[in-house]
């Protein structure tokens, strides 16, 4: 029994030192085989840098206005007898819009046409009597004093009477009406927008350190967000101050609308150009990676072995941006080769595999000219038993 019993501690030693070993020398040879394998090149996609004639501009976003547009409100309450308009008519300056009900009004004023009538008749016949010596020159003054009390009367009811007619205060487009007939209104009731459209307003900010490029009657190009409208206008007003929040300074611009296709409140963006500058280095914007330390570009230098290609992390100084690229003041010089996309796989030295087969779509920029450099493409599939792109090292 006690000799059974050793054996089978033996064996189960033997076992668990087996287990033991076996796992230890796996992990061991797998740590070896993984070590000696030597990652396939990473496909990018790259573009060589040329000097442009770099276009710089102001970018902005701006709000359409009307050069004249107001809400029309009712000058004065009653019910509503005519509306001579419908919504998007063409109007003229002058037209009557609104009719409000004026037969009190009417009634009014003819009476006081005719207490102004009597008025006059009494301060003439005062005057007669007054040259003749026979009334007191007191009865002259409180005559004529009662004349213009009633010309006031007439006056002030004419000016009633008016505010019950509504016409258009300049010309333009009228908008949907907001009263219906027999509806009573107050004074101050909108009923209507009118906004002139043939002559369009565009504000817009831009920052405090833009504010010495700006000046009056500068050129500025504005374009619809929807749509194919674009148009030139120019700068007709600078705030003279800068807002103390936002750090930001509100210009506006005026453009042409010939066609009434631009609307009030609507979505421009607004761009200032600025002079033309030669001999500038710029990037797309996908190829500009930028971290705490700083923002860098992998550019593809040859490697030790024939046609191999490896990449070196540059950190760079970049400027402006404009469209889908930004300038590059320092660390990258025409002639480079840079990686445009693909390099959230790329660490420091990493060999990669050049692939502009496909072409990727990038913001065309249209402050840069120079001849056509390679477009930034998507990176090929991997080849078959290379490791997905999840399983490569990241940057």
């Amino acid at each position: 029994m006690f000799k059974r019993l050793i054996i089978a501690i033996i064996l189960l030693g033997l076992i668990g030192g087996g287990i033991v070993w076996f796992k230890y020398f796996r992990d061991d040879m797998i740590a070896q085989y993984l070590g000696g394998m030597v990652p396939p090149p990473t496909p990018v996609t790259t573009e060589t840098l040329e000097a442009v004639t770099w276009e710089p501009g102001i970018e902005a976003i701006g709000t359409a206005l009307s050069a004249r547009g107001v809400d029309l409100a009712i000058e004065s309450g009653g019910l509503v007898q005519a509306i001579t308009f419908a919504g998007n008519d063409q109007i003229a300056e002058g037209q009557q819009l609104v009719q409000i009900d004026d037969a009190s009004e009417v009634a009014a004023l003819e009476a006081a046409k005719a207490a102004l009538s009597v008025a006059v008749a009494e301060a003439n016949r005062a005057k007669t009597l007054s040259e003749r010596g026979v009334g007191a020159a007191n009865t002259v003054e409180t005559a004529e004093a009662q004349v213009e009390s009633a010309r006031a009367q007439v006056a002030q009811l004419q000016t009633a009477l008016d505010h019950k007619k509504l016409t258009a205060p300049f010309a333009g487009v009228i908008g949907i009406p907001q009263i219906e007939i027999g509806q009573y209104v107050v004074a101050g009731t909108i009923y209507a927008t009118l906004q002139d459209l043939s002559n369009m307003r565009v504000d817009f900010s831009v920052p405090e350190q833009q504010i010495e490029a700006l000046a009056l009657g500068g050129p500025v190009t504005v374009a619809t967000e929807v749509g194919s409208f674009s148009a030139t206008g120019r700068i007709i007003a600078i705030e003279p101050r800068v807002d103390a929040n936002s750090r930001m300074v509100s210009v506006r611009a005026e453009v042409e609308n010939p066609s009434g296709v631009l609307y009030p409140g609507q979505f421009l963006r607004v761009r200032i150009a600025l002079p033309i500058e030669e001999g500038v280095i710029a990037v797309p914007q996908t190829a500009v990676s930028s971290t705490l330390y700083g923002d860098s570009i992998y550019v593809v230098r040859p490697g030790e072995a024939e046609d191999e290609l490896k990449v070196e992390q540059v950190f760079v100084t970049v400027g402006r941006r404009s469209g889908g690229r930004i300038e590059v003041v320092e660390g990258l010089a025409a002639g480079d080769q840079i990686v445009t996309s693909g390099q959230n796989r790329l660490t420091p030295g990493a060999r990669v595999q050049v692939d502009n087969s496909v072409a990727i779509g990038e913001v065309p920029d249209d402050n840069a000219t120079a001849p056509e450099a390679a477009a930034p493409e998507a990176p090929a599939a991997p080849a078959e038993g290379a490791p997905a792109p999840g399983d490569e090292a990241k940057e």
